[in-house]
Parts: C-alpha cells; structure tokens; sequence
C-alpha cells in the first residue's frame, strides 16, 4: 500500500523565516496535480496485475487439434453398363419427290387437299386430258389401218409363193410381195409405238402419288399454263414411316466397334442389324428404336469422320424430316463395370480424379480415366478398386494426406431413364 508520508517525502521542500527562525515545510501541491499522479500510478498498477495474470495462465492455455472432419464415403457401385457410341444427327425422309407436269396444257384440277396424307395411287392433278385423248385415239386408228394392211401384205405374199411354186409367176412378183409384207410389219410396229406414246402422254394429263405420303402445298394454280418449255413442279410428296437418320462416328470410334466386332466375329452384314436408340432434344432418353442401314465405305478425310444412317420406324409421325437428332448404337457390354456419382469427381490439369479414404483414415487423390454416364453414375475405366472407398460428399472439407472420419455409405442408384 502506499501512505501519504510516503507521497509527501517524495515532494521537494521549501524553507520559510518566521521570526528569525528558518521553517522546513513540504512544497505545497495543487489538487488537480496530485489527483493526477494518482490516476497514472492506478493505470501502472492494473497493467502490472495483468501481466501477472497473464503469467500465471500460460501453463494452462495448451493448443488441442481439433478431430478430423466426418465425411460420407462408400464403395463403388459395381454393375453390368451397356457401352454405347453417342453422336448427333438429323432426320431425313426415305423418300421425297418433287411432282411435276410432264406435259404441256393447262392445269384443269387439283384434286387433294395441301398438307394432307395420300396413298399410293391417289390422283393429285389433272392437266388438260382431252387433246392428249383423242391424240391417242388417232394413234390407235392409224394402228388399225396398219393392221390391216399387214393382213392383205400377208396373204398377197402366199398367193405370190404357190404361184412361184406353180410356175405362174415370175420371181421378181414374189419379190415385191415379200418387201410388201415387210413395210406392212414395220409400219405396224411403228403404230404400235405411237399408240404406246399416246397412252402415256394421256396418262401424264392426271398425277398421282407415286407412294404414301405427305403432300405439299401446291405451287401452281388451277388454269395456269404447265410444262411449256420445261416441267412444271406441281408440289412435293414426302414419305415419313419409316425414316432415316443420318450421324458421323468419329474416327476412334470406328476403330473401337471394329475391334469390337472382329472379336465377337461379326461381319459387314451383322453391323447392319445393330440397334440404335434416337431421343429428340426435348425428350428425355431415347425412346424411339431402330437399326443400322448404310455405313460409308471410306471416312471423310477432311473431318475424320465415317457417316452412318439408320432407319427408325415412325408411324406416329413424331419424327419430322431435318429435326436435330441424339442417337446411341450399342456395341459393347461391361459386366463389371465401376460407377461413382459424378458428383464425386474433381479435375485439375492432371485430368479427372477421385478422393479416396486409405486403410489409415488419411485422404489420397486417385487419378481416374472416366468413361460413359451411365443413369447419373459415371464409369470408371481405370484408377479405381472395387473395394477402395471413395469420399462422395464433405469434399470441400478435405485435402490429400488428411486424417478423416470416414462414414461408410452406399451409393444411391438413381432410377433408370426413359428408353
């Protein structure tokens, strides 16, 4: 504790004469000077009681690592995955004609209506029949008249041969009678070809649907003058059921299927039967089912792609020709194949990798070579065990070479798409 003696003993002195004796007193302090001293000797005091408190603690404030942070790990899933080859294409229509006038007159008829489906056979247009009719009546009578005279040709020619015979007549008559005969035949079967030009230029006067389809909107109209110079398109018929689709498989993949078919033994022929699977871009999956048509004999040097079609059956009519197209061939089937949530997955310049837990709890990154989605899994080709554990959530809260607590999951296999 501190005292006032001490305080005052501490202050300078002054001397004062009072009647003839010298007096000794204390140098008088002003309030305001010794309240102040005594505020800076109470903020000296508590920093020192601070410090010593502080001293007093610092064998108890021990750092203590915090517990290794919990995540969710399991096994991957292990499964039978179909290897698909997956590309774009477009549909195109197996059969598409422009109809046009393959004579000349003036439209008379449009017989269908435009947009409308059609079968085979069915009258779409008719031009101007009549001219072309009794064109054919004439080339019909100058038949006739060919006939016949063929007919009198014929029998002069066999009184001509017995009189010869008989000696009635000279050689030279038979002659005549022969060549007779012969013009008789050709002009025959010239009458015969006019007729036949007759009948089909008659038949072009009324256009039908060469197949079943759909007809355009037609481009003429009824009394306009077709065919003049050159034929006229009238419209265009589209057949849609079935269809095809036209995709390119790129260079290693062609290697791929090759090498696939050749172990499974298959031939030209049986590349043809493989299914494809075709998924508009507002569908989900690949609902609509076909089968390998044409594969190019040679890749396409500047693009390095082969191209491919199939034809997919569309009754429905759901698909329309140049519609954008996701297609899928199957070619191959992994029976054991290793799936993780992609979720799982990370990337950095190295590639894709996967964190797995080690016997010792201590996080280690995988380095993986992925294959194909597979129902919300990824495929795993190489880099990963059956039996390792794959951390699949709380990767955030890890590193490689950290101590875990893993907590052993399974991973949910997501439902199936639609086909």
């Amino acid at each position: 504790m501190f005292h006032g003696p001490a305080i005052v003993g501490s202050l300078p002195h002054r001397q004062t004469i009072i009647g003839g004796h010298r007096m000794t007193s204390a140098y008088s302090v002003h309030p305001a000077q010794f309240h102040g001293a005594r505020k800076h000797i109470g903020r000296a005091l508590t920093a020192a009681v601070a410090v010593m408190a502080l001293a007093g603690c610092e064998d108890k404030n021990t750092f203590v690592a915090p517990p290794p942070p919990k995540v969710d790990v399991a096994t991957p899933i292990q499964r039978s995955v179909t290897r698909y080859v997956e590309a774009t294409g477009n549909t195109a229509p197996i059969k598409s004609v422009d109809l046009v006038a393959r004579v000349q007159g003036f439209l008379q008829t449009i017989d269908y209506t435009d947009g409308t489906f059609v079968k085979q056979g069915t009258q779409l247009f008719t031009i101007e029949p009549e001219t072309y009719k009794l064109k054919l009546d004439q080339a019909q009578a100058a038949e006739a008249g060919a006939q016949a005279s063929l007919r009198q040709a014929e029998a002069d020619y066999k009184r001509q041969v017995d009189l010869v015979q008989r000696q009635a007549v000279s050689q030279a008559t038979l002659d005549t009678s022969t060549s007779t005969r012969d013009n008789a035949q050709a002009n025959l079967q010239q009458a015969q070809a006019n007729t036949r030009i007759a009948e089909l230029n008659y038949s072009y006067t009324k256009v039908s649907a060469p197949f079943d389809g759909i007809v355009s909107a037609h481009m003429v109209s009824i009394g306009e003058l077709v065919g003049v110079s050159s034929p006229t398109q009238l419209a265009t018929i589209v057949a849609m059921d079935p269809i095809w689709v036209n995709f390119t498989v790129n260079e290693q993949d062609v290697l791929r299927i090759r090498a696939e078919a050749q172990r499974r033994g298959l031939t030209a022929a049986d590349l043809k039967q493989f299914p494809i699977e075709v998924g508009l871009q507002t569908e989900t999956g690949y609902p609509h089912e076909g089968r390998l048509d044409y594969v190019a004999p040679t890749l396409n040097t500047s693009t390095g792609t082969l191209a491919v079609r199939g034809v997919v059956p569309n009754d429905k009519r759901v698909l329309l020709p140049g519609y954008f197209v996701r297609v899928r061939v199957p070619f191959d089937q992994d029976k054991n194949a290793l799936l993780v949530p992609d979720t799982a997955l990370g990337s950095d310049q190295g590639g894709r990798y996967l964190l797995v837990a080690n016997k010792d709890n201590v996080v280690e990154q995988r380095k993986v070579q992925t294959g194909p989605a597979d129902n919300g899994l990824r495929v795993i080709e190489s880099g990963l065990q059956p039996d390792d554990r794959v951390i699949i959530a709380g990767l955030l809260r890890v590193i490689p070479g950290q101590k875990i607590d893993p907590q052993l999951t399974k991973i949910e296999q997501p439902q199936a798409s639609a086909k």
